[in-house]
């Protein structure tokens, strides 16, 4: 039985992955574990503006319509403004359909709870079970469209206030701020936000026309704006993803700043603030070295989840901790969202940036980044891949001949059928040579490196 949900809800090439028939399937699996009141349930969707968006939205919302669900179109919004909105307007569900950072041919679902937190993998597990036994949900009463509301202005207040609660009183007028939106989600609230910070800023790829998300532009190709820093003087760009709930920072100098970077220095403005739940932070097994040796130098305890912002956030709620994410650029500051919220964590980066006498630059030497070489395997089957003894015996050799600070990390992407093989440590040299014996081996099993 194939498996719907990845790391981040449902996903695949729109019309061959993502049809109407599974649309459906999905709404009527939505309607019978959640539709329990005789008054319907509430549920706000939202989209990141693919080509596919109106296929699947206009299927979703006529199938939970029918099943007695009422629905408000929130239309093109961030995934954390999904997240924040569902709460914020005491509905029962949310959904966003995005398929994040891949390119516009993709398309999926993402389901919220009601306290805006991606399901469990029990429940999507139920979802899926409900969906390959084809269950067919009916209702005697029909859900209503909800009253439309001004939901950009809602989420960027909730930003803004949010910005202010973290670090008040701060004066932004003196920073020069490039932003990249990615032709995706934050297109609109990014005007909104950044209007009032007082700074000077200029937004980049914010037209989307269903086909240019992600197209180079946005987190996934952070050199664009890399390139528009340097040319135009900046002192920062932030670059997000598709349906924005990752953010990759840049440097005045044009240097790229991920993920790992980010959490050092908001773990370090938190720590020197008090405020840092347990002296913890969470990240993943793809966390850099370096972000564990910055830990280890400060007296802060790292804790490893599997890849996923969903098991970062499962982590922080569980244990009162208030700060995770990944590399990629899921930044979860727990008080203020439950979900990877890329808007917000720029905010939260800038006024970091604005309260201090120094560069971009100069915040990022308080970590040493690794190198790190990764390399991405096409395949049919995962399985295969994690099974093959030619394979499991190159691995171990290579890890064997490793000699000093080095790790060799391999997971199945959640998202895509890939499987993604990443190497850090001390010398790229070593690195490279290992990659390389990798690539080799992999070709001479017929399977191709991307």
């Amino acid at each position: 039985m194939k498996k719907l949900f990845g790391t981040d809800g449902i996903r695949g090439i729109a019309y061959k992955d993502i049809t109407k028939e599974l649309v459906i399937k999905v709404a009527d699996a939505i309607a019978y574990i959640f539709n329990k009141r005789d008054n319907g349930i509430k549920v706000i969707i939202g989209n990141d503006g693919r080509e596919s968006t109106d296929m699947i939205l206009s299927t979703l919302k006529e199938e939970l319509l029918s099943c007695g669900i009422s629905v408000l179109d929130a239309g093109l919004i961030p995934t954390p403004g999904i997240s924040y909105l569902v709460k914020y307007y005491n509905y029962d569900l949310g959904i966003m359909i995005s398929a994040s950072h891949n390119p516009h041919e993709y398309n999926g679902i993402k389901i919220f709870d009601k306290e805006g937190y991606k399901l469990s993998d029990d429940v999507e597990a139920r979802i899926e079970d409900l969906i390959f036994d084809n269950i067919k949900y009916s209702s005697t009463k029909r859900g209503i469209i909800l009253d439309s509301r001004d939901v950009i202005k809602d989420y960027g207040n909730h930003l803004l206030d949010s910005l202010n609660k973290y670090n008040n009183n701060v004066n932004y007028n003196n920073l020069n701020i490039g932003i990249d939106a990615s032709n995706g989600a934050s297109s609109k609230v990014c005007e909104y936000i950044f209007s009032k910070l007082g700074s000077k800023y200029h937004i980049i790829n914010n037209a989307p026309n269903g086909t240019n998300i992600n197209n180079n532009c946005g987190s996934t190709h952070p050199e664009v704006l890399s390139s528009y820093v340097i040319n135009n003087k900046l002192d920062i760009g932030i670059a997000y993803d598709g349906d924005a709930d990752r953010v990759i920072f840049i440097d005045e100098l044009g240097n790229i700043i991920n993920g790992d970077y980010t959490l050092a220095i908001i773990s370090n403005d938190l720590k020197n603030k008090n405020r840092l739940n347990k002296n913890t932070i969470v990240g993943t097994i793809l966390s850099n070295l370096g972000l564990l040796e910055y830990c280890k130098n400060n007296d802060i305890e790292f804790i490893t989840t599997n890849v996923g912002d969903k098991y970062v956030l499962e982590y922080l709620r569980d244990n009162n901790i208030s700060l995770g994410g990944e590399e990629a650029g899921h930044i979860i500051l727990k008080e203020y969202c439950n979900t990877g919220d890329g808007p917000l964590t720029s905010l939260i980066m800038l006024s970091i940036l604005a309260s201090t006498n120094t560069t971009f630059s100069n915040l990022t030497k308080i970590m040493h980044k690794y190198p790190e070489v990764h390399i991405n395997i096409k395949v049919n089957n995962k399985n295969d891949f994690a099974t093959s003894n030619i394979i499991e015996n190159s691995i171990k050799e290579i890890k064997n001949n490793f000699n000093g600070n080095y790790r060799l990390v391999i997971r199945p992407s959640g998202t895509e059928p890939l499987v993604r093989i990443v190497l850090e440590g001390e010398e790229l040299k070593v690195l490279e040579e290992s990659s390389n014996k990798i690539k080799s081996i992999i070709k001479n099993l017929n399977m191709e490196v991307v």
